[in-house]
């Protein structure tokens, strides 16, 4: 239970000469970066299948529920970034608050957002450039990009089964090797990604709401089957709870807070517009492509691809999946470079062993790190269908939000008089909320996805006592850690 002072965490953060980061952002430009984290995987990938197996067109409706329940965890983030605006995100926060064991587990949670998730949207990826390549005759056999025990089906309309994912698996290789060699976005890379993101959309809505046939919204909640959570209410907040990922992303706003020129104002407004621009943008794209594909139709790797093809424009078919491997290739960037710095902060406290710390001398990357993920990540986006990843991600980003509204909760009490750049209004009404709200949608998951959960902290709470607990940097009082270049 050992916390790691917050005057100690401010004054790592201030590592490297003493430099500080120019405060240049403001408000329009946080926002911009939070759509930018935001729109990925979740509106390319998991829509379809959740429309499809979960909530039909009222798919929608779960939209709404999952941007209300980040609505108050993003208040929370913001008050943490702002306090402690230093490497290792919500690990960080929960060190300093709840204290070493929920750090480690939160650590080790973040992995099924991190890895996991880059896993996921790996699968996506393969399903868009197997459909862009079909578009050029280069036809990839559907059994070698699909995972074990799944359908894939060939284009007579017959199904095989699938031996193994090896287009998700080539990108994760590749870009851990461009990360590996020190190889990171520039800004106007960044910004160009952003703009091809939102044309993409925006394009879809606007082209796509033309061909749309109304009788596919008919039902607009479909009758529950008689299992809990496929279609009817639950099956709403189970979509909700499944969709949620496409709101992973916004977290990541939290960590500007440093640059921001009003933190105090331009924070809020940052994390609550992205949430609302995407919120609308997500709604108007699960109309769209519900009105224009048969819900039941729509549990495919490459959903708006498939409705796109329904309108039957070749070229803005081809545009799309352009669009659509773009962002989803950032995606699994951002998320693959993620994981292994939470890694290097974790390993520099002591809590993994210091190969995850270890910097190469020349290309200044925690390379030994970098590739023992992408590897693993390789693997179980070869291996693994998207549903049961998709799941694994939500349930674990919906777990570290439950500590990050609780640490704000905590915090107020044992740090009250710590001067905080940002405050989360009503406390601790808005942090119960968010709290609340996560242990709902993890409630709406299915009892198998629970289970993996539970094994997998099991898990990590073993490997915690059997090597973090006695290699602690904190509780040993020792100093030096090598600083990441």
């Amino acid at each position: 239970m050992t916390r790691k002072p917050v005057a100690d965490i401010i004054a790592e953060g201030g590592e490297g000469g003493g430099h500080t980061l120019s405060k240049t952002l403001g408000p329009w430009s946080i926002t911009a970066l939070g759509i930018g984290c935001i729109i990925g995987a979740g509106i390319f990938v998991l829509t379809g299948t959740a429309a499809a197996k979960y909530a039909g067109p009222s798919i929608m409706l779960s939209f709404v529920v999952g941007g209300i329940a980040c609505a108050f965890v993003g208040l929370c983030y913001a008050e943490l970034a702002a306090l402690l605006p230093v490497s290792g995100s919500t690990y960080t926060y929960t060190y300093a608050t709840l204290g070493e064991i929920f750090a480690w587990i939160i650590g080790w949670d973040l992995i099924l957002e991190y890895a996991m998730g880059a896993s996921t949207v790996a699968v996506g990826w393969s399903g868009y450039i197997v459909s862009l390549l079909r578009n050029f005759h280069i036809n990839i056999p559907p059994q070698y990009a699909a995972a074990p025990w799944t359908e894939a089906k060939l284009p007579d309309g017959t199904t095989v089964e699938g031996i193994v994912n090896l287009p998700a698996a080539f990108i994760v290789l590749l870009l851990t090797a461009m990360l590996m060699g020190g190889t990171k976005e520039s800004a106007r890379l960044n910004n160009i990604m952003v703009a091809i993101k939102l044309f993409v959309v925006a394009a879809f809505i606007l082209l796509g709401i033309g061909y749309v046939n109304p009788a596919n919204w008919h039902p607009f909640i479909p009758d529950n089957t008689g299992e809990f959570g496929s279609f009817g209410l639950t099956g709403i907040m189970r979509g909700a709870s499944v969709v949620f990922f496409a709101f992973i992303g916004f977290d990541a706003v939290s960590t500007a807070a440093q640059e921001a020129k009003n933190p105090q104002t331009d924070m809020p407004i940052g994390i609550l517009g992205s949430l609302v621009i995407c919120t609308i943008l997500y709604v108007a794209v699960a109309g769209v492509m519900t009105g224009l594909v048969p819900y039941a139709q729509l549990n495919v790797p490459d959903p708006i691809a498939k409705a796109v093809d329904v309108i039957g424009l070749t070229w803005f078919s081809v545009l799309i999946k352009f669009g659509a491997l773009a962002g989803l290739t950032t995606v699994i960037l951002v998320l693959l470079y993620g994981q292994s710095r939470i890694f290097f902060q974790i390993a520099k406290d002591g809590l993994l062993p210091r190969m995850f710390s270890d910097v190469h001398p020349s290309l200044g990357t925690p390379y030994k790190s970098q590739l023992l993920i992408g590897i693993i990540v390789a693997v179980v986006a070869a291996l693994t269908p998207i549903d049961v990843l998709g799941e694994m991600v939500s349930i674990g980003t919906l777990f570290a939000f439950v500590l990050v509204c609780g640490a704000v909760i905590y915090l107020r009490k044992s740090d009250a008089e710590v001067a905080r750049p940002f405050r989360t209004p009503a406390v601790p009404v808005v942090p119960i909320l968010g709290i609340v709200f996560s242990l709902l949608l993890m409630a709406f998951l299915p009892l198998a996805t629970w289970m993996r959960l539970v094994i997998w902290l099991i898990i990590g709470l073993a490997l915690y006592f059997a090597y973090g607990s006695s290699h602690s940097v904190l509780r040993n009082g020792l100093r030096g850690q090598r600083p990441l270049k």
